[in-house]
């Protein structure tokens, strides 16, 4: 039986269902937020304690990060989609935009921070003040980031 698009709400955010593995766990991504009033946070992966209405969870029962899981491990991004999720409710097509969106996510994400702290993390930077722009940070933040955001959320729909 395949499972349909789902969306759901657990501990004070939206959460999007991604699919579920050979074991019966369903995968939820939580909705990006603005925080600290700095910085994105987003990409994250959860299973809940109610593995069917997360609504209704005492805990999270897991949480990694969306690029941890398809990006870093060696094989096609659409391979270890399908690999780790032997029902979900996208199309082929679907899935190919749903990485490609989270991958803008996270191209984006880096560039703000670069663009907000121009860090070495290590050392003063010598050319902080030709990295840092205002106008640039304003720009990914508040329009570039959402835009991606709201494409990936229009495929991930649900009720």
């Amino acid at each position: 039986m395949a499972i349909k698009k789902k969306k759901s709400h657990a501990f004070g955010k939206d959460i999007y269902l991604l699919g579920r593995d050979k074991y019966g766990t369903n995968y939820w991504l939580e909705q990006a937020s603005w925080d600290c009033e700095w910085y994105w946070g987003g990409g994250y992966v959860e299973t809940y304690t109610n593995n069917r209405s997360p609504e209704h969870s005492k805990d999270i029962a897991s949480h990694t990060h969306f690029d941890s899981l398809f990006f870093n491990v060696g094989k096609y991004d659409y391979d270890s989609f399908n690999e780790l999720f032997v029902e979900h409710p996208f199309t082929k097509d679907e899935v190919y935009k749903i990485l490609g969106l989270m991958r803008e996510f996270y191209t984006a994400l880096r560039y703000s921070n670069l663009l907000y702290a121009s860090a070495l993390y290590c050392a003063t930077n010598p050319v902080s003040d030709v990295i840092k722009s205002e106008k640039e940070y304003n720009r990914i933040n508040r329009s570039v980031i959402p835009a991606i955001m709201n494409e990936l959320y229009k495929i991930l729909g649900g009720e």
